[in-house]
């Protein structure tokens, strides 16, 4: 039985606009056009237990939404999403107890306190034992290199150190399956590749499961076994990166980011 499994997933959000043109604010206090954006239409796919998992799309294609739908933040529409046995959003305290979610824009480390003070807390909200607890920390901080960080507040830290408290908060509580939403994003060559690392050895030592969903190829070619391409919401390719290449590549050897340009041109996302 697979870990995820998601069918025929459907999700639409409201957008209200306001009148064009020089009195448009105010005329749009008393009346607003209201659009309906399709994010995903009729989604499906299962993803075993280990299995690392890339999830590319342009921009709008339903990328973090489909990641929100998992992570129990959105309900859906339509269709049904089945993880660990449970439905995400009706099971909440108890799914989020299995998962860990990164999302390179957002912090879930406290701004001004001190980062092993964070962890700390999350310790506390997952209800890990202090002696399991102390284990991890230790076996998360030598891996990614943090100890010399942990007195120090999350605003005081660079991106890249940042990013590698973040994963380490997401993983405190050894999480059977790990969201990771553009975790990459803004970092300089030496952190992405020492990410890249860890994430490989982390996925192979503990036997997580991953879904990385970015713009970055290079994280895709060098962690992601499998990749998944949703456009207009819906799910239109997967399978192994060299199908990808197989299919759109213009000329051998030619530039995985030129392919997936290629790809989307011809796919009209």
């Amino acid at each position: 039985m697979p870990q995820i499994e998601l069918s025929g997933i459907r999700k639409t959000f409201k957008v209200y606009e306001r009148p064009e043109g020089r009195w448009g604010l105010l005329k749009g206090a008393f009346r607003r056009t209201v659009r309906l954006v399709t994010a995903l239409d009729g989604v499906s796919f299962a993803i075993g237990e280990g299995e690392l998992v890339g999830l590319i799309g342009p921009n709008g294609a339903g990328k973090s939404t489909t990641v929100k739908v998992m992570s129990g933040i959105l309900t859906p529409d339509g269709g049904s999403c089945v993880i660990n046995g449970r439905v995400p959003w009706k099971s909440r305290v108890a799914h989020v107890s299995e998962i860990g979610v990164v999302f390179g824009q957002r912090s879930q480390l406290w701004w001004d306190v001190p980062v092993g003070d964070s962890f700390s807390l999350l310790r506390d909200i997952y209800d890990v034992p202090q002696a399991r607890f102390e284990a991890r920390l230790s076996e998360l901080t030598g891996a990614l290199e943090i100890e010399s960080l942990l007195k120090t507040p999350a605003r005081q830290l660079s991106l890249g150190q940042r990013m590698r408290c973040e994963l380490a908060a997401a993983l405190l509580h050894s999480p059977k399956l790990l969201f990771l939403d553009e975790p990459t994003i803004g970092l300089d060559a030496v952190s992405k590749l020492a990410l890249r690392a860890f994430l490989k050895e982390e996925n192979v030592r503990s036997g997580v499961t991953v879904l990385l969903t970015t713009h970055d190829m290079d994280d895709i070619e060098a962690l992601c076994s499998r990749v998944m391409v949703i456009g207009h919401g819906k799910l239109l390719y997967d399978g192994a990166l060299p199908g990808l290449r197989e299919r759109y590549a213009a000329y051998e050897g030619q530039d995985t980011d030129e392919v997936i340009a290629r790809m989307y041109e011809e796919m009209a996302l």
